[in-house]
């Protein structure tokens, strides 16, 4: 029988879960890289919560104080950097703040906001999750001892994948604006490199380019589309 969980809240953190009795705050859109976040932070004892949009993660902190914020810069309703930037300036201040994208620009967008340090995704490894989060962290709750870090790769559940991508057909299916089609690129583009979908970010980044140019963006928006609905009607979500 397992113990209560105001038993294990009450546990240190040990080598075997270094991040026991943190908090994180995700605010991150996409289900398949939370899904990731989700169970590193379950196998190194921290407690996560998640915020899908920076509206969504002012009104948790309003209630909440985590000891760890992790932002991805590409949200909808804007970029991921204000609110670093706001929770840097902030007093108290949060004891990790980290930015994350699968944008090779996004560590030096997050740490000229005010970031501690930056997660590129795709984020597989365990123990590159908790090295980030424990070299960040005060002293006195990490000390030295703790800083043994496992080097598991963990995979999230692909029917995570489906739903995002799910909500990227919706977008799609939507009247859709340049903001619009940004926000998808994005959001989409990210998806596709934490899932390591080779030929759907091949497609996004075409659309990428249309948009960028103003030309073509419907063909290439209806070959996305035409992609997506296919990952979507496959039939072997379940057998990985």
């Amino acid at each position: 029988m397992s113990e209560p969980a105001t038993v294990l809240n009450s546990i240190p953190p040990n080598a075997e879960y270094p991040l026991r009795g943190q908090t994180i705050l995700l605010v991150e859109d996409s289900r398949f890289a939370c899904e990731a976040m989700r169970l590193m932070s379950q196998r190194s004892g921290a407690r996560l919560r998640r915020a899908d949009t920076l509206e969504h993660a002012r009104q948790h902190l309003r209630t909440y104080r985590p000891g760890v914020v992790i932002v991805d810069l590409g949200l909808p309703d804007g970029c991921g950097e204000t609110l670093i930037a706001d929770l840097a300036r902030a007093t108290p201040r949060v004891d990790v703040l980290l930015g994350t994208s699968g944008d090779p620009d996004g560590d030096i967008r997050a740490r000229i906001a005010g970031a501690d340090g930056f997660l590129p995704k795709p984020v597989e490894s365990l123990g590159v999750f908790q090295s980030m989060i424990l070299s960040h962290l005060p002293a006195n709750p990490a000390p030295d001892h703790l800083r043994h870090v496992r080097n598991d790769v963990i995979a999230p559940d692909p029917l995570a994948y489906r739903d995002d991508l799910a909500q990227a057909a919706e977008v799609m299916a939507s009247d859709y604006d340049r903001v619009a089609i940004r926000y998808l690129t994005q959001f989409l583009g990210g998806v596709a490199h934490s899932a390591d979908d080779v030929s759907l970010g091949e497609a996004v980044d075409a659309l990428a380019r249309s948009h960028h140019a103003g030309t073509d963006i419907d063909a290439k928006l209806a070959d996305l589309s035409a992609l997506v609905k296919s990952r979507l009607e496959a039939k072997d979500w379940l057998c990985d």
